[in-house]
């Protein structure tokens, strides 16, 4: 029979992976949105209407079925983690109720007239909603990197018992939700997920360009050059902005976890033995087939640059130690950790490559002829998103086997009268329907983006209004 604990690890794992998708898209597409409802609104131009109408078709489906995935992922610390809740839930209860009481019901509230209040609210009135509904949906990370910031580096808290039980008592709330570990989680979170969606937006536009390549002048209706013109030129600003401050950001986040966390670095640089002048393994592979297998192996054949992990861990000095994961009680599954960490950082250097080179092209006007490019951008368009998995990966598999680090173990968090039958029951129940999900979402994203902005183009397409006429109006399809 499946052991209950990794049943439950796996299904939590599975359903995390499926619902940070949708978070990514809502909470990378929310600045755009901003920005294209501020465009239209100042300039009337039907080119930003047809932009905000078309992404937020994409960010309403992101939405609608994040809220449901996200939900079961809360309802899961009480089917598969009750005892998580029961030591943790009077602290790590409070981010979640406040996600939904302060950040979903703003979100909600508000996306109902940017979708559906163009014509029935005043231009301040809808810049507003879509100001609300993006400020909706930062906040939600704000609370739940607060719950899980606090689980890398718990601060503000005694232990205590009742009824027999450990328990956590909230003693600084300051402390505890203003943890060391939040302002790094955030800004390295929201920052990924504006590039990962940069990235989507690009590989879309690249799409539609390639396919209509004899097109480089403004086409009427849904052949519209200039729509995907626009869109691939906002997603390389957002590319050539987003792309190098994560690797800085990344950089500087690698010391804090070197110095929060050691055991999780030693993990990323697979370091068993507390050394000086740690090199950074670009590759690394065991000599032998036996050690295959072997986490400890000590005979590998790497690439590396002499000195740089213990650059990384101390911002500058290659000679710096790097405490060994032997010196540790317990280590996590370093294979996972040391190759979802390469994995994530060879995409950061090809997502900066690749919007220099969209940036250069767009400079010496071969933005539209560079069919390579396009290409890239077609292929790239969703690995922003897969670099966010490998980021989670490392953050999540990097602690154990702690689920609260230093505090309490994952195998003691899981539920103790969860049965092996109920645990594998779950796991493949929720297996098929996030998969159906997913599958459902793609499709209706995919046939989106392949009918394009939908309406007729006007004669004056792209010119501006009069700032004195009032707001134009247009009869737009019932399915728009």
């Amino acid at each position: 029979m499946v052991d209950p604990v990794v049943a439950s690890r796996l299904q939590f794992a599975l359903t995390t992976i499926v619902h940070i998708v949708f978070p990514v898209m809502s909470m990378g597409l929310a600045p755009f949105l901003v920005y294209f409802t501020w465009k239209e609104i100042r300039t009337g131009e039907v080119l930003y209407e047809r932009l905000r109408r078309f992404w937020t078709k994409i960010f309403a489906v992101s939405f609608a079925v994040g809220t449901v995935t996200g939900l079961v992922l809360e309802f899961e610390f009480g089917t598969n983690f009750a005892a998580f809740s029961e030591t943790a839930g009077a602290l790590f209860g409070g981010p979640l109720a406040a996600e939904g009481m302060m950040a979903f019901f703003l979100e909600a509230t508000f996306l109902g007239v940017f979708v559906f209040g163009r014509e029935r609210v005043s231009d301040r009135l809808y810049f507003l909603s879509s100001v609300m509904v993006g400020l909706g949906t930062w906040l939600s990370a704000v609370w739940i990197l607060v719950a899980n910031s606090w689980m890398q580096t718990p601060r503000g808290f005694e232990m205590a018992t009742k009824n027999g039980h450990p328990v956590v008592l909230l003693t600084d709330p300051v402390a505890a939700y203003a943890n060391p570990r939040f302002p790094w989680m955030f800004v390295h979170m929201q920052n990924a997920a504006v590039l990962s969606v940069a990235l989507f937006m690009a590989g879309v536009a690249a799409y539609h360009l390639y396919r209509r390549r004899h097109l480089n002048v403004v086409d009427t209706g849904n052949l519209d050059a200039t729509f995907w013109q626009t869109t691939l030129k906002v997603a390389i600003v957002a590319l050539v902005i987003s792309a190098p401050f994560q690797a800085i950001h990344g950089d500087a986040y690698g010391r804090h976890v070197a110095e929060t966390q050691p055991q999780k670095f030693a993990a990323m640089e697979a370091v068993w033995e507390t050394d000086s002048y740690v090199p950074e393994y670009i590759i690394a592979f065991p000599t032998s087939v036996e050690d295959l297998t072997n986490p400890r192996a000590k005979d590998i054949f790497g690439i590396g640059i002499p000195g740089g992990a213990s650059w990384l861990a101390s911002g500058g000095d290659p000679s710096a130690e790097i405490t060994g994961l032997n010196e540790f009680e317990s280590s996590p599954p370093v294979a996972v950790v040391f190759w979802s960490f390469r994995a994530m950082v060879a995409l950061g250097f090809w997502f900066i490559a690749l919007a220099f080179w969209a940036a250069y092209r767009w400079r010496t006007g071969e933005l539209l002829e560079d069919h390579l490019l396009h290409k890239a951008l077609m292929a790239s368009s969703l690995l922003g998103i897969l670099g966010v998995e490998l980021g989670w990966i490392v953050t999540e598999v990097g602690r154990q086997p702690w689920v609260i680090q230093g505090v309490m173990k994952t195998s003691d968090s899981v539920s103790q009268n969860l049965g092996s039958t109920e645990a594998l029951a779950t796991l493949v129940g929720f297996a098929v329907v996030y998969f159906a999900l997913l599958s459902v979402y793609s499709y209706v994203v995919a046939r989106i983006i392949r009918t394009g902005p939908a309406g007729p183009v006007p004669d004056d397409y792209d010119q501006p209004r009069d700032p004195e006429s009032p707001t134009p109006t247009r009869e737009v399809p019932a399915d728009d």
